[in-house]
């Protein structure tokens, strides 16, 4: 069973706020019978009218699609551009949106759905899930240098959390360095920051995990259905992991 408001927004004819005034102005009928009560709980089988007009009610999907640099994260751009829900205007019915952000510059894991509920219990502030970061940075990092971002380091809007580093190589003669860097927060631009922090800016990064998923066998571009079990496991993994502070992915 699942809230009445959530039903009428994940049907695509408004948002959960103005679902809710219509409901509390007796806009709303389940079954024949006028309900105002927020806290009403509806099943799969349940006729809801809004405005003298049936629901048609949508089936959750969930996709994990590689995004491409170049690329916003957005169902819409004002300015035109390119975005993630351009890959599945002819595949996917649903109205999708993108859960948390990536950077218009970075590439690799994202989660595209149509249910409010998953993408809340994936970037809720009280639940951790980890997202792994490969970086192409300019310069190559002292050991020291890298400590900083595992204990932590001051942005301008305050201490990241601890956070796992990786070295993975080093190339003197170009004056690069890749590393794996691991977060379980979202701020803007976070990852970026935290290396111009420490004076070595990024100059390509990859998403490369998101909890336990990858984008192996696919193509910046491509994407493919999440299966009912890694679905439940990334339920499992946000609820079972809680933290004391986290911000939005």
């Amino acid at each position: 069973m699942e809230r009445l408001q959530k039903v009428i927004a994940q049907s695509g004819i408004t948002s959960r706020r103005k679902a809710e005034e219509l409901i509390t102005e007796g806009k709303v009928k389940v079954n024949g019978t006028v309900v105002r009560e927020l806290g009403t709980k509806v099943t799969g089988k349940d006729r809801i009218e809004v405005n003298g007009v049936q629901i048609e009610r949508e089936q959750s999907v969930y996709f994990l699609m590689y995004k491409p640099s170049g690329v916003i994260t957005a169902v819409s751009d004002d300015k035109g551009r390119q975005v993630v829900t351009d890959y599945f205007q002819d595949i996917v019915e649903e109205r999708i949106f993108p859960v948390g952000r990536l950077d218009y510059d970075t590439s690799g894991v994202l989660i595209m759905t149509n249910d409010g509920t998953f993408a809340n219990e994936l970037m809720h502030p009280k639940y951790k899930v980890d997202k792994t970061y490969i970086a192409k940075i300019k310069g190559i990092p002292e050991r020291e240098v890298l400590k900083k971002l595992e204990r932590g380091i001051m942005l301008d809007d305050g201490k990241t959390a601890p956070a796992r580093v990786k070295f993975l190589s080093g190339d003197k003669k170009k004056q690069t360095a890749i590393i794996e860097l691991t977060i379980h927060e979202g701020r803007n631009r976070q990852v970026r920051r935290m290396f111009e922090a420490i004076g070595h800016p990024v100059l390509k990064l990859k998403r490369e995990r998101y909890a336990f998923l990858d984008v192996k066998g696919l193509n910046p571009g491509e994407f493919r259905e999440l299966t009912p079990h890694e679905v439940k496991q990334l339920r499992n993994q946000a609820v079972t992991q809680p933290s004391k502070k986290r911000g939005h992915n």
